[in-house]
Parts: structure tokens; C-alpha cells; sequence
């Protein structure tokens, strides 16, 4: 039977109830308590789900609080996580660690410093659909991953978030920062660190955008960030990935994420999400061979009907929670937990090289390393899954 650690929540915005479904499915955490700089926001979440709403400063006091899930704007992450950890919590963070590297370097300095936990979304890559790709490159199945291609492109998060503000600010804005940890983190899982990046930007979208859901729905907001990267990634062993994250493209058609080995390509679902299935091909005019991943543990679908959430569709899988309850198990067993650390101060580290060699059009060394994570097995799964 795993210890239920007592969880603080701190920022009962957009995502928090991605969280709160969690309890349905992982067995080692429950929030207890929440806080939120707007007070109403916290006294909401409270009375929505029957748990104590306190300060923020309280909250990061509580004696009983043993995890602080820090669910704040990216520019806030840095500062809840370090007064978190000096409070002797451990701190389980939405992407991304921070907005600049020398934050997240401090993060994970303190943490160590005090022995304590610093964890990090996004935890899907440890989906069925991450999995199954890694599962399989590992038994050797497309040789040596030389060339990749991998894309984000979307209208803007102003048309399902109902405060999309930060997501176009200057420091902490734009599609590097908001869906960039969803590519990289599943890249570094599935072909290691990387070491160098080459990126341009183009801020000629729209000068402003229209807020399309919530009480603020019909407003203005500015455009002060550039909405579209393109990025090429040479990682450690050599692969070569090009990637593109862009607020503004209407449709696309192509996939998510390609990898092309000496042996033969694959197509790996979308990182934003748990399942879906891996396709891979090995002869030039054969057919793709199908890899499903819905009979996988953190593959199965769970999402049946349109959520509130722009990314949850029908028939989809939605874990989200998984890499706080991993971290949970790995705190309690004194294991080193998947979504970790040194891998996100990696993926920020990416993130904000590829921002200034955008706005230096230079290449730029990748000063960070991390280990690249262990497959996540179903016998591990099974023991955090209620």
C-alpha cells in the first residue's frame, strides 16, 4: 500500500481540474488544500471539491502540506517553487520550470541542496503513445535515428484559454515556452539530450488577438511576442530534428512527430497526449505497421465526450497527474523519478536558447545535459494506478 502524500495547490486556474481527476486513477496523492493569488479563485476551488482554501503564504506554511502543486502562470513558477522548497516542500511544477534558465538552475540547486523532490511537467511522455515509441527504437527497430520532423501549429490559445494573456507577453510568451515543453521533452525521452540549436521567428501574425471563451471573451489583448519558431536540434548522438512551433497556422496535415532511422521511419503520436498509436514503416512503398497503445495502462482511453479543455477530444487519452503520482512513489521509495529536474533545467535550457538564437540568428551550444529517462513499465505503472 503506497503512502498518500498531502498535496498543496497553489493557482486554481484553467488546468487545476486536469488535476483534480487525477484522484480517479492515481492512488499516492490528494489535494487537501488550495490557494491562489485571487481569493475568490481559491474560495471556488475550494467549495468545488470540498477541500480547505488558505493564502498562498499559508498554504507554503502547512505543516501538513508534504507536495506543493504549483499551478501558476509561467512567470510565477520560479517564484512559488523557490519559497516552496525553502520551505521544505517537495514541488511538483506546470511547464515550464521557469522562464529563464538561471532560475531553473536555482530550483535545481536548492533541491538537492535540501534533498528534496523538484518535479516538472509535462509528465506525456510517459503515455502509452511516448511509451511505445521509446519501447520500440530501444529494441532497434529504425536503427539509427538520423533525421526528424516534428510540429505544433494552431491558431492561439486566446480561442479556449480564458486568460491567454501570458501566453503573448514578451518574456514569458509565445509557442516555445507554451507547447515547446510538450516536443522537447518527448524528444530528449525519446533520443537523448541535445546540443546545439539553430532557430528563426517571425512576429508577423496578428498584432492582437481575441480572447474566444470566459467573462473576458470578445477582448483584445496585445501580441508582444513572436508566434512562430522554426528550430533545427542536433541532439548528443548526432540525430538531427526540425521543429516547428507556431500560433499561427488555421489547419494542417502533418504529424506530430516523424523519425527517420537507418532501418526505417516512425510517426509517434502527440506529445500534448497520453495514447494514440505509433506507426512505422521499414520498405519504401509498404504499408505502415500499426503499434496501438489503447490497451496500455496510461494509453486507454478515458476522455468520451468534448471537455472544457481544447485538447481533450472524443475518444482521447488524458493522464495528466501521472508524473506527480510517479514522483510520489519515487519519493517514498528514494528513487530517482522520471520528470525530473535535471531533464526540464535541459528542456528550458532548449527552450531559451532556441528564443535567442531566434533573435540572434546564431547557433547556440546547449550548456546542459541530463540522463536520458528509463522506459516507464507496466509493472511500474500498475503500482501507482488505483
Amino acid at each position: 500500500m503506497n503512502k498518500v502524500f498531502k498535496v498543496g495547490l497553489i493557482g486554481c486556474g484553467h488546468i487545476s481540474e486536469t488535476y483534480f481527476r487525477a484522484h480517479k486513477y492515481f492512488n499516492n496523492f490528494k489535494i487537501v488544500k488550495c490557494a491562489d493569488i485571487k481569493e475568490q479563485a481559491a474560495i471556488k476551488c475550494s467549495k468545488n471539491y470540498g477541500i480547505k482554501s488558505l493564502s498562498v503564504s499559508n498554504l507554503l506554511k502547512d505543516n501538513e502540506i508534504e507536495i506543493i502543486l504549483n499551478l501558476t502562470p509561467p512567470k510565477s513558477h520560479y517564484q512559488i517553487a523557490k519559497k516552496a522548497l525553502l520551505n521544505g516542500k517537495h514541488v511538483y511544477s506546470e511547464k515550464p520550470l521557469a522562464i529563464n534558465l538561471k532560475d531553473g538552475k536555482e530550483l535545481l540547486k536548492i533541491a538537492n541542496k535540501k534533498k528534496l523532490y523538484l518535479g516538472n511537467a509535462p509528465d506525456t511522455f510517459l503515455g502509452g503513445g511516448n511509451q511505445k515509441s521509446k519501447e520500440l527504437l530501444e529494441s532497434d527497430i529504425l536503427g539509427k535515428v538520423k533525421l526528424g520532423n516534428a510540429i505544433f501549429a494552431f491558431p492561439g490559445v486566446q480561442s479556449y484559454h480564458p486568460d491567454p494573456e501570458p501566453w503573448f507577453a514578451k518574456k514569458e510568451g509565445g509557442p516555445v515556452i507554451d507547447m515547446g515543453p510538450y516536443y522537447l521533452t518527448a524528444l530528449v525521452n525519446l533520443l537523448g539530450p541535445a546540443k546545439e540549436v539553430k532557430a528563426a521567428s517571425l512576429m508577423k501574425g496578428a498584432k492582437f488577438r481575441t480572447i474566444g471563451i470566459g467573462p473576458k471573451k470578445g477582448k483584445k489583448i496585445k501580441v508582444e511576442c513572436p508566434t512562430t519558431y522554426f528550430t533545427t536540434i542536433v541532439f548528443e548522438n548526432n540525430s538531427i530534428i526540425r521543429l516547428t512551433l507556431s500560433f499561427d497556422v488555421i489547419a494542417h496535415q502533418r504529424n506530430h512527430i516523424e523519425l527517420y532511422g537507418t532501418k526505417g521511419s516512425m510517426i509517434v503520436p502527440d506529445p500534448n497526449m497520453f495514447g494514440g498509436s505509433v506507426y512505422v514503416c521499414k520498405k519504401l512503398g509498404k504499408p505502415w505497421q500499426k503499434f496501438k497503445t489503447n490497451k496500455m495502462a496510461l494509453g486507454k482511453i478515458n476522455i468520451r465526450t468534448q471537455s472544457s479543455r481544447a485538447n481533450e477530444s472524443p475518444t482521447n487519452a488524458n493522464y495528466r497527474g501521472v508524473g506527480l503520482a510517479e514522483m510520489a512513489y519515487c519519493i517514498e521509495h528514494k528513487k530517482k523519478h522520471r520528470c525530473n529536474g535535471e531533464v526540464s533545467v535541459h528542456v528550458l535550457d532548449l527552450i531559451q536558447s532556441t528564443m535567442y538564437s531566434a533573435r540572434t540568428n546564431k547557433p547556440i551550444k546547449i550548456a546542459t545535459t541530463c540522463k536520458i529517462p528509463k522506459l516507464f513499465t507496466a509493472k511500474e505503472i500498475k503500482k501507482i494506478l488505483k
